[in-house]
């Protein structure tokens, strides 16, 4: 779903920007100077955009306002589901685990971000971590963030959060595969003096 809704995100985000450009170019060419073919809407310096008759025109029936309102009320709603549709996070609320006998149980999503974090939390090299389980509640993902002491050999590190904490997280909860998305970064600290 996310990288549906990235996809959508940028191709929206460029076809506006495309438009904007091109509408906002040749107006601005057309004012300085420049002929446009005859087709086109704004035809010199001069000329305005919309004139009062193409103004007024439909103004006096009965269907044009409602149809104006009606037109920029769906285009504010599809703003704003756009809107929290990007801004949402998209945490996890729980993950389906098989308990072995053929049923399933829920186990939230924090619970399972929580044992996460503060398993990583103790691995050496780690000075702080963060968490967050995305996707579907049958196939989950982590995002974690690490801040890795100033020491600290990141592979090593890297590889001891795969190896060790993101494994014991996929076999207790009883999943298949929990791919994660690993961000590392170093503390930042002073410089020592040498003396």
């Amino acid at each position: 779903m996310s990288a549906v809704l990235n996809a959508v995100n940028r191709t929206l985000t460029g076809l506006v920007g495309l438009v904007l450009l091109a509408l906002g170019g040749s107006v601005l060419a057309v004012g300085l100077g420049v002929r446009p073919p005859s087709w086109w809407i704004h035809q010199g310096p001069h000329d305005v955009l919309l004139s009062d008759a193409e103004r007024t025109r439909w103004r006096d029936a009965g269907w044009w306002w409602p149809a104006v309102l009606a037109a920029l009320a769906l285009l504010v709603l599809l703003a704003l589901w756009w809107l929290t549709a990007v801004l949402r996070r998209r945490r996890l609320a729980d993950v389906l685990v098989d308990t072995g006998d053929g049923e399933t149980a829920l186990l939230r999503g924090r619970a399972l971000e929580a044992a996460l974090t503060a398993d990583t939390a103790r691995r050496k090299g780690v000075a702080d971590t963060r968490l967050l389980l995305t996707g579907r509640r049958t196939a989950p993902r982590a995002r974690a963030w690490l801040r890795l002491h100033a020491d600290a050999d990141p592979a090593t590190t890297l590889r001891d959060f795969a190896a060790q904490a993101l494994t014991d997280a996929r076999v207790s909860a009883g999943l298949r595969a929990l791919p994660a998305e690993v961000r590392l970064r170093a503390v930042r600290h002073r410089a020592e003096r040498v003396a």
